[in-house]
């Protein structure tokens, strides 16, 4: 189990295991073609997929309304959440307390349209035909409350303007 051996995130793992191999079959279905994409694919990368990432998808599942589809993932997948991004997005109603960091597979790399970078670096693959978006946002790991907030607050803004573009451009 692919899963299982990269998640350090034990709990509730078959849950997790359906939830992952769901995105990841869909993903690869829509690779191969045998399937087809209702809306836009967005990726959202950062190394430990444990805060900015996490952060962003969150925030553009709250505004996109199902207008576009996202996904997020690590290259180096973190063994939970930051606490306080967990906090930050709380204080705006949105809760993320069963979201947890999964690593990046071919699959839904292949199947994004934009892919987000947020300081991965080079351990974030670049496919050619893909829009690729790199923001610089400081890692809110291990900082304080307001630091998170500022984090939350810079990806917010990025993940409206994004979905604006997104769906006006798509509708």
């Amino acid at each position: 189990m692919y899963l299982h051996r990269t998640v350090r995130l034990q709990t509730h793992l078959p849950a997790l295991t359906e939830n992952f191999a769901t995105e990841r079959l869909t993903a690869l279905a829509q690779v191969e073609g045998t399937i087809e994409k209702p809306v836009p694919e967005v990726l959202f990368l950062c190394a430990y997929n444990a805060g900015r990432s996490q952060l962003a998808t969150a925030l553009a599942d709250r505004y996109a309304h199902g207008r576009v589809h996202v996904r997020c993932a690590g290259s180096h997948p973190a063994d939970g959440l930051d606490r306080n991004v967990i906090e930050a997005l709380g204080e705006w109603g949105v809760d993320i307390s069963r979201a947890y960091p999964k690593p990046l597979t071919s699959d839904v790399l292949g199947a994004s349209d934009v892919i987000v970078t947020m300081g991965c670096g080079d351990a974030c693959p670049v496919l050619a035909g893909k829009r690729y978006l790199d923001w610089d946002i400081p890692d809110p790991a291990g900082k304080d409350l307001p630091f998170v907030r500022t984090v939350r607050d810079d990806i917010d803004a990025r993940v409206r303007a994004l979905i604006d573009d997104l769906t006006l451009t798509t509708s």
